[in-house]
């Protein structure tokens, strides 16, 4: 039987190290934009991302984003909520040097946009994988599923 919290506690150490994700909006055809993700430890269902006013993604809504870890260990979709983070404390708390980079005139920059992607529920498969599937995948042989990884369905 899967673990979902181990799983999920995996997802969240994994995004920690690599905090990068692509993420497009439900109903876009268009391609999903690469983000980089900020964490929270007391939010464990919201992830933010700074962006700009004119970025795909500004509108919000329903969205997917994916991960792929930095060991490709660990893949992920989530689905979630974009919304507009209008509170001031939650974007001073994530500013730093390499956000400012983005925008002439800083902080206050009236093209910065801050999205906090509201988590809803996320597919996570792990590949963790056992010394006989690693053993089968050498050769060719038939790889049963407990023997490639980890997979959940799990609520975030």
């Amino acid at each position: 039987m899967t673990n979902t919290d181990e799983i999920k506690k995996e997802f969240w150490n994994a995004l920690s190290d690599s905090p990068n994700m692509l993420v497009n909006l439900h109903n876009s055809s268009d391609h999903s934009v690469p983000m980089r993700a900020y964490l929270d430890e007391d939010a464990k269902s919201a992830i933010w991302f700074y962006t700009s006013r004119t970025n795909r993604l500004a509108p919000g809504g329903e969205a997917m984003a994916q991960f792929v870890s930095k060991g490709h260990d660990l893949f992920a979709c989530v689905a979630g909520i974009l919304f507009e983070e209008k509170d001031t404390s939650i974007i001073d708390k994530h500013w730093n040097n390499a956000v400012a980079a983005w925008y002439d005139e800083g902080r206050d920059d009236p093209d910065m946009l801050m999205l906090r992607f509201e988590l809803r529920d996320a597919e996570i498969w792990t590949a963790d994988m056992s010394i006989k599937g690693a053993f089968k995948m050498m050769f060719g042989m038939r790889m049963q599923e407990d023997e490639s990884g980890d997979h959940a369905n799990v609520q975030l």
